[in-house]
């Protein structure tokens, strides 16, 4: 299926939307106000970050005050069902600031919406909320916005499709340092306990030339780490002649001092391909996020993961031989629908075996709509919640040595800001992606520096300049 590319005779409709949006908004006794905020992941940040350039083209500032805003978005996440809770909870806490300003323009858009329930039952209880969009019409927010000022009707759009590429939206970045960079979009996997797929629609891949053109406008513009974003980066490429190994290539061979990271990886698709490309890179960051999910088999087949314990254990085994410094961190879930306690202790055992230097672990989350939702599921929330807190203590065991190797060693860290140990260090990621505090002046910031490890947390390392 051909990747459906919005065009540029659609982007320069939205142009005009935006104009006419900045006349209306332009009579206002002062310049508009938008409080924006992100719920999930670092997909829904980087979307966020475009919403907030088309607002900052509109004509708005941003403000960190809902009473000040005169417009006020949500960018929501269906991932898990407490996420979804906060929504509801915190678009129910508008309904007096909309009674105090009927003016005010509420958006709620995101995964969370894309789902017709959702969407439906945000329609019916919250009739305050003017606009509500799903994912694959971001591009659109202009116009959706200006029909609103101009109508002054509530506005749904939540079109069923399997979404779309859009290239040139303005984007208002939330770091200085760090920026995000989506190269796919969507997920083709369909593991039984997701919604991914239905909220974000199929793969499709940016073209390689957009990627690479925008990550050296990046680095050009004193970007010091670059996030590759996708569902699955490594099943990016359909639709060109590019994989993400040698994507990655290309991008290691643009000039300058930056680093690149990139999440999420699938060991169905992780390849020694992949694996030889970081080892042999110069600005690849030596982290691999590898969700496992779970160390039985029996469950990994209920999820549909399309990979086993002995072949996911053959990449961690191949990773650590060709990377030797390299950081694994994981995804876990406790509890899925059938999950014995037979199964849950194979985890654990695949857990001491690896030995994550941090995981990523959560209770199972019903999704309606996904195909988990329908089995059976007869162990007890709290029965889930003990075998919960039996992984969480083996991971703090795990965690706790992980990084004593460190000490004493040399590690090149991008500095990013004040200390999470000590407000009176500064901060930074090693090219392992591990939390680096030393002293400094803020003339780092920004800067790669070289740290040599003086202590080991179980969650971060302390260390000196060497100058």
């Amino acid at each position: 299926m051909a990747t459906d590319i919005v065009t540029k005779e659609e982007l320069n409709e939205q142009n005009l939307f935006i104009q006419r949006v900045r006349a209306v908004t332009h009579v206002f006794d002062h310049k508009p106000l938008a409080y924006t905020h992100s719920y999930g992941c670092q997909q829904n940040v980087s979307d966020s970050e475009k919403l907030d350039g088309m607002l900052a083209e509109m004509g708005f500032d941003f403000t960190d005050s809902l009473e000040n805003a005169d417009l006020v978005l949500y960018n929501t996440c269906a991932v898990r069902e407490n996420a979804e809770n906060r929504v509801f909870g915190n678009v129910g806490a508008l309904k007096h600031l909309k009674e105090k300003n009927p003016d005010m323009i509420i958006a709620v858009c995101g995964c969370m919406v894309q789902q017709e329930h959702i969407a439906e039952r945000m329609k019916q209880r919250f009739p305050y909320v003017d606009l509500i969009f799903g994912t694959h019409v971001l591009h659109k927010f202009p116009e959706m916005l200006y029909g609103i000022y101009e109508k002054g009707k509530r506005i749904m759009c939540i079109p069923d499709c399997d979404g779309v590429v859009a290239e040139g939206l303005p984007v208002r970045r939330s770091d200085k340092y760090k920026a995000s960079v989506p190269i796919m979009y969507g997920c083709n996997n369909f593991c039984t306990f997701c919604i991914v797929p239905k909220v974000r629609g199929r793969e499709r891949s940016r073209r390689p030339e957009e990627i690479i053109a925008e990550v050296r406008e990046l680095i050009n513009s004193g970007f010091r780490e670059i996030l590759l974003l996708g569902q699955n980066v490594n099943s990016y490429g359909k639709g060109t002649d590019t994989d993400f190994p040698a994507l990655l290539r290309e991008l290691d061979k643009l000039e300058g001092e930056f680093i690149i990271s990139f999440m999420t990886s699938h060991p169905k698709d992780c390849s020694h391909d992949l694996i030889d490309t970081i080892a042999g890179s110069h600005h690849i960051s030596h982290h691999l996020h590898l969700p496992v999910q779970s160390g039985s088999d029996r469950i990994l087949k209920l999820m549909n993961r399309h990979y086993d314990s002995a072949k996911y254990l053959s990449l961690v085994d191949y990773a650590k031989e060709k990377i030797p410094d390299i950081q694994l961190t994981t995804d876990i879930i406790v509890g899925f629908p059938g999950e014995t306690y037979e199964d849950f202790r194979m985890t654990v055992e695949l857990m001491k075996q690896v030995k994550f230097d941090s995981a990523f672990t959560f209770i199972y989350s019903r999704r309606e709509g996904t195909k988990a939702a329908e089995m059976e599921d007869p162990v007890s929330d709290e029965e889930k919640g003990k075998w919960f807190r039996e992984l969480l203590d083996v991971q703090g065991e795990l965690g706790e040595r992980a990084y004593e190797k460190y000490v004493g060693q040399t590690l090149r860290v991008l500095c990013e800001g004040r200390g999470r140990t000590d407000e009176k260090l500064l901060t930074g990621k090693s090219r392992q992606n591990i939390i680096v505090d030393f002293a400094g002046g803020d003339e780092l910031l920004g800067r790669f520096t070289e740290v040599k490890i003086t202590k080991a947390l179980p969650w971060a390392l302390v260390g000196e300049i060497i100058r």
